[in-house]
C-alpha cells in the first residue's frame, strides 16, 4: 500500500469526505482493521478563498506547492489535492515535488469514458465551471463535450458552495436547487453530471 499525501482543508468538509472514502476503499480491499496509510496537510481555507476571489492564483499555488513539499518530507509516496478548484494550480504542485500527483479531472474522465458516456454536465465552483483548466482537460484528454450551466445557475451554485457547503450547512432548499440545475443540464444534452466540487456530493 502506497502512503498517500493529501493536500486538504479546501474546505475541511471536502477533506473529511476524502479521508472517509479512502479508508472505506482500503477496508473493502483488505478487510479487517486495515485503514489508509496517509499523511494529511490541512490548510486554512480562508486565506486561499480570499486569493481565489482576488484572482491571485499564483500565490495560492505557492501555498499548495509548499504543502506538497511538506508531504514529501513526511514520507508520502504520492500526492492528491482534495479540491477540484485548486487543480487550477496543479502545475505548481507538480513542479514542487518528485512525487506523482493525481489529477482529479483524469480520474473523472476515466470514469465517464468507462461508463460509455461523453457529454457530462459540470456542477462546481464558478472558477471550475467558467475557467478552462478542468473542462479543457476533459475535452483534450478524453474527448468529452462538457456542458456548463447557464450564468444564473452558475452564480447560485457557487454561492451555495461557499456560503453553505464549505461551512457544513446542507439545506433541502439548496439540494432542490442543485437537482433543478442538474435537470436543466440534462435537458441541455448532458448524459451525466459531474459533481465537480466535493462538497456537492
Amino acid at each position: 500500500m502506497r502512503r498517500i499525501g493529501i493536500i486538504g482543508g479546501m474546505s475541511a468538509e471536502s477533506t473529511a469526505l476524502y479521508y472517509a472514502a479512502l479508508n472505506a476503499a482500503v477496508r473493502r480491499q483488505l478487510g479487517g482493521l486495515h485503514s489508509a496509510d496517509l499523511v494529511l496537510r490541512s490548510l486554512d481555507f480562508a486565506p486561499i478563498a480570499a486569493l481565489q476571489a482576488e484572482g491571485r492564483w499564483e500565490e495560492a499555488g505557492a501555498i499548495l506547492a509548499a504543502a506538497a513539499r511538506d508531504l514529501e518530507r513526511a514520507g508520502a509516496e504520492m500526492v492528491l489535492v482534495s479540491a477540484n478548484t485548486m487543480h487550477k494550480v496543479i502545475g505548481q504542485v507538480e513542479a514542487a515535488t518528485r512525487l506523482s500527483v493525481l489529477h482529479i479531472a483524469d480520474a473523472t474522465g476515466e470514469a465517464i469514458t468507462r461508463a460509455g458516456l461523453s457529454r457530462p454536465g459540470l456542477i462546481a465552483t464558478a472558477f471550475t465551471m467558467e475557467q478552462p483548466f478542468y473542462a479543457e482537460r476533459l475535452r483534450k484528454r478524453f474527448g468529452l463535450d462538457v456542458v456548463i450551466p447557464a450564468a444564473d445557475d452558475r452564480a447560485r451554485v457557487h454561492a451555495i458552495i461557499y456560503d453553505e457547503l464549505c461551512r457544513g450547512l446542507v439545506t433541502e432548499a439548496s439540494r432542490a436547487e442543485y437537482v433543478a440545475v442538474a435537470a436543466r443540464l440534462v435537458r441541455g444534452g448532458a448524459d451525466c453530471v459531474i459533481l465537480g466540487c466535493t462538497e456537492v456530493g
